[in-house]
C-alpha cells in the first residue's frame, strides 16, 4: 500500500547493545534520537489527515486518524452493516486493511520518506463484533530503508475495547525517494 510522502527527518536508533529498542506502545518513540519535528502535533496530525483523505478507499472506509506522532499512530474505522461479512462482524479485509494502514503510517513517520507495505502479518483473535475497529502501531526498528512496525487492532463495543487482531509489518522506503517530502524543513 503506497502512503505519499510521509516524511520527517532520521530515524530513531536501536536499544542497549546495538540491539533494537523495546519501545512501550504507551509512551512516544525517545524524542532524543531523532531529530524534532519542525511543525506542531496539531499540524502534524493534519498533515496526516491529508495524506488518509487523498486515499480513496480510505474515504470509502470512513477511516479516520485520531492521533500521529513520529513513529507512532492511532487509525480508526467505525463498522457499518456495509463492512461485516455473512456473520455480523467486521470484514476481515477491513481488519486487514486498518492494520497494514496503521502500520504504514508508523513506519513513513519513523523513516520519513515515503514509502509502501513490503509485508505484513495478522493475526486474528476473535471476531470483531461492535461499534468501531481501533488500530494503535509503532515502528520497534528503524533503519535506513525499512521499519519493521507492530500493531494492536481492537475493537470498540459498548464504551469497552477488546484486542481482535495483532499485526506486524516491515515499511519500506519507496526506491528512487531521497527527500522528505516536503513534511521536514
Amino acid at each position: 500500500m503506497t502512503h505519499p510522502r510521509s516524511a520527517f527527518g532520521a530515524p530513531p536508533q536501536g536499544g542497549a547493545a546495538g540491539g533494537p529498542a523495546e519501545p512501550d506502545p504507551r509512551r512516544p518513540l525517545d524524542a532524543s534520537a531523532a531529530p524534532a519535528v519542525t511543525v506542531s502535533a496539531e499540524q502534524f496530525l493534519a498533515m496526516g489527515r491529508e495524506v488518509l483523505a487523498k486515499q480513496p478507499f480510505s474515504v470509502l472506509l470512513g477511516a479516520e486518524l485520531a492521533s500521529l506522532e513520529p513513529g507512532r499512530c492511532e487509525l480508526q474505522v467505525p463498522i457499518t452493516e456495509r463492512l461485516t461479512q455473512h456473520h455480523g462482524f467486521a470484514h476481515g479485509g477491513v481488519v486487514s486493511y486498518i492494520a497494514d494502514n496503521a502500520l504504514t503510517y508508523a513506519g513513513g513517520t519513523a523513516l520519513r520518506v515515503p514509502v509502501v507495505t513490503s509485508e505484513y502479518k495478522i493475526n486474528y483473535l476473535r471476531p470483531a463484533i461492535g461499534e468501531r475497529l481501533v488500530a494503535r502501531a509503532h515502528a520497534d526498528h528503524v533503519g535506513k530503508t525499512q521499519a519493521v512496525c507492530r500493531c494492536e487492532v481492537f475493537v470498540l463495543r459498548e464504551g469497552v475495547e477488546k484486542l481482535c487482531a495483532i499485526a506486524q509489518g516491515t515499511i519500506a522506503r519507496l526506491p528512487g525517494t531521497d527527500d522528505a517530502g516536503g513534511w521536514a524543513s
